[in-house]
């Protein structure tokens, strides 16, 4: 590839995002509302069971996803991008409207548990291929240059559906009582999550297709390959995104559960400093996206790191106050921090893969670091407090994941230079199709 311009349109870019929307708002959704969930479907005295039990199903869903990149890895790379992400967004918008509709646990006992980490599963499963297939596409088109800021679309539109995934409930919190919020009211967020389901798979049947014809014609497994020939490339995407994955769940998944046990701290009011934090990560992602397009991936990279080391004690002890400002302030400094990894990371996972099995191996290094280090990460900070005693436990688990990340972060150029070099040999070499 030798162009310097983007032939992304707008269009394009709003349809490959759009399931991105759905996807982090569903599962904002699930987390915000976890305690709600947790009586209707996980009845327990003891109430940090029931928490631990609804956070568990979250970390289910992302449990499921290495079984999603098996699935959506195959059809990406040898059926084609937009199947991919068209399915996905129909089963993730399927799911949605089947919790909204789901019987509880005073309705049909032990069956509404078992049916709703089914549900979670095959969501679970379908979005396994929607962050990487939608990014790979978006990359693949853009130009020299542009690469950055094509990929940070999707961290874009998935910002604005966290942002989403916390506005709708803490909207519904401020109009509806407390009882109705708990009765049905947490249904309604999982209803609307299906009608954003039917618009993108609307706006994606006029995606263009980027996988080529030699790529289809290539024979055996996409993902197995990838397993053989590329687990090292994989373990090193996995740690490249462990902070990005635990750092967002600390401080706004786990966080919104303690901030709200806190006096004078409701869950509306928790909610609102999550949103307006949110909207905050979804205005600096482009920004992100350009500073690597102009500076490079590693540099950015490394600031995010750096300033996590530097504020992840202070902001930490921020959003422990009791006044609504400081707390707002703690989050605010991680967040900031955070947000480059977000904007940056299907760009760089899809630079450093193989073009004939890229979306396998971006699927399974994006997937597996989500199933292992994002969906337990509230469970396992709630765990870990609740274990030692000690508040800043999660604080020291953030700091392991950043450090971890910094050995990849460092190799970032080399990494991406061998991919490039190595695509090059197959299209030179006929005895192995490209």
């Amino acid at each position: 590839m030798t162009r310097t311009g983007s032939n992304l349109t707008p269009r394009t870019i709003v349809a490959a995002a759009s399931g991105n929307v759905l996807e982090w708002y569903d599962f904002t959704v699930y987390g915000f509302l976890a305690p709600t969930i947790a009586l209707h479907f996980f009845p327990s005295e003891n109430k940090l069971a029931a928490i631990l039990s609804a956070f568990a199903v979250l970390a289910v869903g992302y449990a499921a996803r290495p079984v999603g990149s098996v699935i959506f890895g195959h059809i990406g790379d040898r059926i084609g991008r937009k199947p991919a992400l068209i399915l996905s967004v129909l089963l993730m918008g399927a799911g949605s409207l089947a919790i909204a509709m789901l019987p509880t646990y005073e309705q049909i006992g032990i069956t509404a548990a078992i049916l709703l980490v089914t549900i979670r599963v095959v969501q679970g499963i379908s979005v396994a291929g929607e962050y990487t297939a939608s990014g790979v596409l978006l990359v693949e088109q853009a130009g020299l240059g542009h690469k950055a800021r094509a990929g940070a679309w999707i961290a874009f539109a998935m910002m604005w559906g966290c942002v989403l995934g916390s506005a709708v409930p803490a909207g519904l919190s401020s109009i509806l009582t407390e009882q109705q919020m708990s009765d049905w009211g947490w249904r309604i967020p999982f209803a609307l999550g299906a009608a954003v389901a039917i618009f993108s798979a609307v706006l994606r049947r006029h995606l263009k297709e980027t996988l080529s014809d030699s790529a289809r014609d290539f024979a055996g497994s996409p993902v197995w390959q990838s397993l053989k020939n590329h687990f090292g490339l994989i373990f090193q995407m996995v740690l490249l995104l462990i902070p990005t994955a635990v750092i967002y769940f600390v401080i706004y998944v786990y966080a919104v559960s303690f901030l709200s046990a806190e006096p004078g701290f409701s869950s509306a009011r928790a909610l609102d400093i999550t949103t307006a934090n949110l909207i905050v990560m979804a205005l600096f992602v482009p920004i992100c996206g350009w500073a690597a397009d102009r500076f490079g991936l590693r540099p950015v990279f490394l600031v995010s790191a750096i300033g996590t080391f530097l504020l992840v004690w202070p902001c930490w002890w921020l959003m422990h106050r009791e006044e609504i400002l400081p707390v707002f302030v703690g989050q605010f400094g991680l967040t900031l921090t955070s947000t480059a990894g977000w904007a940056l990371s299907i760009t760089a996972l899809t630079l450093m893969a193989p073009a004939h099995l890229r979306c396998s191996v971006v699927a399974l290094g994006y997937n597996f670091c989500l199933a292992i280090f994002g969906g337990t990460t509230p469970m396992v900070a709630t765990y870990l407090v609740h274990r030692t005693g000690d508040d800043y436990a999660p604080v020291y688990y953030v700091v392991l994941a950043t450090a971890l990340s910094v050995l990849v972060i460092w190799r970032l150029p080399a990494l991406i230079r061998q991919a490039g070099a190595a695509d090059v040999s197959r299209r030179h070499d006929k005895t192995e199709p490209a």
